[in-house]
């Protein structure tokens, strides 16, 4: 590890969230680790820097090597050497940089970041058989979950879904809506909006 003021680089890096680190495991300085990232592989191969961000800078951890167990990723930095030195960590979140930008269009990936804001419309196609095109609202958030991620779009029009034990209406004005290819089928950065084949009931009012 190493410490060092990221404003002092003339060609400040763009860091995104990589990782959460979890409790240590056995006695030889590995973490387990919540991962925030599509490509683990590529992210956490040997000699790769991933950063952690405070008010003083940045704390470089640097991967010496890495193992899957199950569904969990656990790591070993240069550096964390015993138990102690690995739980001193957990907690810690980790950043790496940016994936450039034309060659992750190519690849069809894209950062949290760059959904917030995006106009959400229905597909052509979709399976609600309702008009290609209509506004159902703008992503707001991008949601971790054990399965996937989540959009949290915010309705164009908030739709009362019943009423609550005072006989006032319950009002949504948000909906989740997974992040998977089948329901998400179109992203298109340039005009700002994607495209959703929700089935029904998963939006309130479609």
């Amino acid at each position: 590890m190493a410490e060092y003021d990221m404003h002092d680089d003339p060609q400040q890096l763009e860091l995104l969230r990589v990782a959460r680190i979890g409790r240590a495991q056995g006695l030889k300085g590995e973490v387990n680790v919540r991962i925030f990232t599509d490509d683990p592989e590529w992210r956490f191969e040997p000699d790769s820097v991933l950063y952690e961000q405070d008010d003083d800078g940045e704390t470089e951890y640097v991967v010496e090597r890495s193992r899957t167990a199950g569904d969990r990723w656990i790591i070993k930095f240069e550096g964390v050497d015993d138990r102690t030195a690995a739980e001193a960590l957990n907690g810690v979140e980790l950043y790496g940089e940016a994936d450039d930008p034309d060659e992750m269009l190519e690849a069809d990936e894209w950062y949290p970041k760059d959904l917030i804001g995006l106009e959400a419309r229905l597909a052509d196609g979709n399976g609600l058989n309702l008009p290609v095109g209509q506004v159902v609202g703008t992503v707001v958030d991008v949601i971790d979950s054990p399965a996937q991620s989540l959009l949290k779009i915010r309705l164009a029009e908030p739709v009362v879904t019943g009423q609550n034990s005072k006989g006032e209406d319950v009002v949504e004005k948000t909906a989740l809506v997974p992040f998977v290819e089948e329901l998400v089928p179109d992203i298109d950065l340039e005009e700002q909006y994607l495209t959703l084949d929700p089935p029904g009931g998963l939006i309130p009012g479609l």
